[in-house]
């Protein structure tokens, strides 16, 4: 009894830690992430899916908006799915019968990685990680018992998964296939299939949405596929996965070499066939390093269990203890690279002074060494852009703002102009890039083009080249934002040509994803 009480209570500490990472550990000075700004302006238009991502985070977002739609109502949701992820961790411990010690190494293995940064982050990851964390819980659950409900439990688990992020298909095809190798059995058990189909009808709306908008997961990959993956190394990727576990690799290593080791237990390798099939297909497409991150809960519970077996005897028996501060002291020490915990010029000084200035953390998709991670620039100067473009836009006359487009070049500051609209006045936002481009206006009439953009349009461009008149109003002056410089651009006096360029283009853009 006092040893299921002290288990209960380490989940629950661990649990709560999780939960309040996004609001203690995140600097003032940053903003939300271009990412999330996306997300949550797909939330104002609710569908079954998206151009980017499928409907789940956007549910999320719109609830977060009906709790008022402020900072903290977003950062909740990473902090929430993190600590039900920390007690899937825990309850596995259990379920595989481990102590106390097995549950408190698990969760701070879990806790003491670079997860930490996707449980602060309003993106689909934090879903990935929650469902296959669950996923493994009643993978465990079944083998254990052979019953036919965590099946269904499972199946609700890959439904939802799909509707969250897409590589949730990767679990789910490693799945099947450590059933085909490893149970074979399972193959005549007709609850499995029921399941499937279980876990089809739940995503089964967006799969239709998919096709009636000419799958555009296709096009998004495709576009991801030539701007980044095709630029990643499949050696790096490997070396990523100890990083991004850093400084609890060590755990999840151990724990698949105790699997093989111990008969009693080697039935479990099941879900390292699943790691290793997730790992398998990521290497083939060349995948970021980071989606395979969502297995590594599951295997910091094996991990957990085998450090609480070792025998350290009464000579090295101290490490018990010194292992895990030491874990504690080097995440505090590599924390300012994990999360935006300082402001962001304390963070770029760190760097130097730990001499990562010149490493790969720093190391943006331009392959170029800057002075932050490029996702903590992504969270900095949108506030800034939305000011002073609404300055721009209310120093014009009520008859000019009427007749105006506010545009976003890209769907960072597209988003960003939307989460700030109601605070600083501006109209509806508009743009061309991902699904906003589901959301423009059937007609272009408008006389002047408020365009917020990094990079001033090509000089051949159909579309600008037919207005008359363009005027520099200002730009984003943060300089460790990865928006510096962007420009706030009024164009008007347009000629004839701009509306049927417009529309054109506006048709054109549309039918490729049969939208009309």
């Amino acid at each position: 009894m006092h040893q299921t009480k002290t288990a209960k209570y380490i989940i629950a500490s661990f649990a709560l830690i999780k939960l309040l990472v996004p609001f203690l550990f995140i600097h003032q000075q940053f903003e939300l992430h271009r990412d999330e700004y996306l997300y949550l302006a797909d939330s104002d238009h609710l569908a079954w899916g998206f151009i980017e991502m499928p409907p789940l985070l956007a549910v999320l977002g719109y609830i977060s908006k009906l709790m008022g739609g402020t900072v903290h109502t977003v950062q909740l949701w990473g902090g929430v799915f993190g600590a039900f992820t920390m007690v899937f961790v825990g309850e596995m411990v259990i379920r595989l019968k481990g102590n106390a010690f097995a549950i408190f190494m698990a969760c701070l293995g879990f806790l003491c990685t670079g997860l930490l940064r996707m449980n602060i982050l309003f993106q689909p990851n934090f879903l990935d990680i929650f469902f296959w964390t669950a996923s493994s819980y009643f993978i465990v659950c079944w083998l254990d018992t052979d019953k036919t409900k965590y099946l269904y439990w499972l199946g609700l688990c890959f439904g939802l998964g799909i509707l969250g992020k897409y590589t949730t298909a990767f679990y789910i095809f490693s799945f099947l296939v450590a059933v085909i190798l490893l149970k074979r059995s399972a193959l005549a058990n007709k609850h499995l299939y029921f399941a499937m189909l279980l876990g089809f009808a739940i995503c089964s709306p967006n799969l239709v949405w998919q096709y009636q908008h000419h799958f555009p997961v296709l096009h998004h990959m495709d576009l991801l596929t030539n701007q980044q993956l095709k630029h990643n190394s499949r050696v790096l990727f490997l070396a990523d996965q100890l990083l991004i576990t850093f400084p609890s690799f060590f755990l999840w290593l151990g724990g698949i070499w105790y699997l093989f080791l111990n008969k009693s237990v080697r039935h479990y390798l099941f879900l390292v066939l699943i790691y290793f099939g997730i790992l398998s297909i990521l290497l083939f497409f060349n995948g970021k390093a980071y989606y395979a991150a969502a297995m590594y809960p599951t295997l910091m519970v094996f991990g957990g269990i085998w450090f609480s077996k070792i025998n350290f005897g009464k000579r090295f028996g101290w490490l018990r203890v010194a292992v895990p501060v030491c874990m504690m002291l080097i995440t505090a020490f590599v924390l300012p690279m994990i999360l935006p915990c300082m402001s962001a010029d304390k963070l770029a000084a760190y760097y130097k002074v730990i001499r990562i200035d010149k490493g790969s953390v720093l190391q943006w998709e331009d392959r170029q060494e800057h002075s932050l991670p490029q996702d903590f620039s992504d969270m900095l100067g949108w506030d800034e852009m939305a000011k002073k473009t609404a300055r721009v836009y209310s120093s014009l006359p009520d008859s000019v703002k009427n007749q105006t487009m506010v545009y976003g070049d890209n769907y960072g500051e597209a988003g960003a102009l939307s989460f700030y609209r109601k605070k600083y006045g501006l109209p509806e936002i508009y743009s061309d890039d991902a699904s906003y481009l589901f959301w423009l206006p059937d007609h272009f009439t408008q006389k002047y083009f408020l365009f917020v953009c990094k990079h001033l349009p090509d000089a051949d461009d159909a579309f600008f080249n037919h207005w008359n008149k363009r005027e520099i109003k200002d730009s984003v002056t943060e300089k460790l934002a990865r928006e510096f410089g962007t420009k706030i651009i009024l164009y008007s006096q347009p000629d004839d040509s701009v509306r049927i360029i417009a529309e054109r283009n506006m048709l054109e853009s549309r039918k490729q994803f049969n939208f009309k």
